[in-house]
């Protein structure tokens, strides 16, 4: 990988690219162009070229790219072509939709066990996970090797959530909750907010004249 800054859009879009390659690839096609990857996943030519192009050379002038091999390469840009074990964090409405969603474990993320403080939850399964005691959560983590942690608990208790988690030494936390988390430096956070995405979607919605004079960036 080359030596620079690569805008964080540019692998958001790598993560497209590779899941386009997979059905591409399962239906049993070898080779694409940049303008039939463009075309599907409603980017531009260019746009693919030039995101392939900050992690090397992968296509062949006059004949496009090799999509395993392309595909291949992204999963290892992304870190998916290794498996990712996780925990859930809050065994509500939200971490049982999580829990059910199957994409987590087909790009290589696998839930192994929810935590939640609700006595009432705590011994029951979800989605086929045991829930267990935030108390446990630590020794628990430890013992898997878990990498990640995914965050649904209420905001209120966000943080504190994620104090502990830093204590045990995790990678990543993927953050669902309605609150910033303040993390080290050695822990990455993605803070998903749902509203704030809807919100910007409504603004899309109702400012659609004015944003077609090119108001909004990405």
């Amino acid at each position: 990988m080359k030596t620079q800054k690569i805008p964080e859009a540019t692998i958001t879009r790598l993560s497209v690219y590779s899941r386009f390659l997979s059905v591409v690839e399962a239906s049993g096609i070898n080779s694409i162009s940049s303008g039939e990857i463009a075309e599907g996943t409603g980017g531009t030519p260019a746009q693919v070229r030039k995101d392939l192009a900050y992690f090397g050379d992968f296509g062949t002038r006059g004949v496009g790219y090799n999509v395993p091999s392309l595909n291949e390469a992204i999963k290892e840009i992304l870190g998916v072509d290794k498996p990712w074990r996780m925990v859930l964090v809050g065994a509500g409405n939200l971490g049982s939709a999580l829990a059910h969603y199957s994409g987590f474990r087909n790009r290589g993320f696998e839930i192994m066990a929810a935590f939640d403080n609700d006595i009432r939850k705590v011994g029951m399964t979800l989605s086929g996970l045991p829930i267990l005691p935030i108390g446990d959560m630590a020794a628990y983590i430890a013992e898997h090797d878990i990498q990640i942690a995914i965050i649904t608990v209420p905001g209120p208790a966000a943080q504190d959530i994620g104090d502990e988690l830093a204590d045990t030494g995790i990678s990543g936390i993927l953050n669902f909750s309605p609150t910033t988390l303040s993390m080290p430096d050695r822990v990455s956070v993605r803070n998903i907010d749902l509203t704030v995405n809807l919100e910007v979607l409504s603004f899309i919605i109702t400012n659609r004249d004015f944003l077609a004079g090119g108001a909004l960036v990405e």
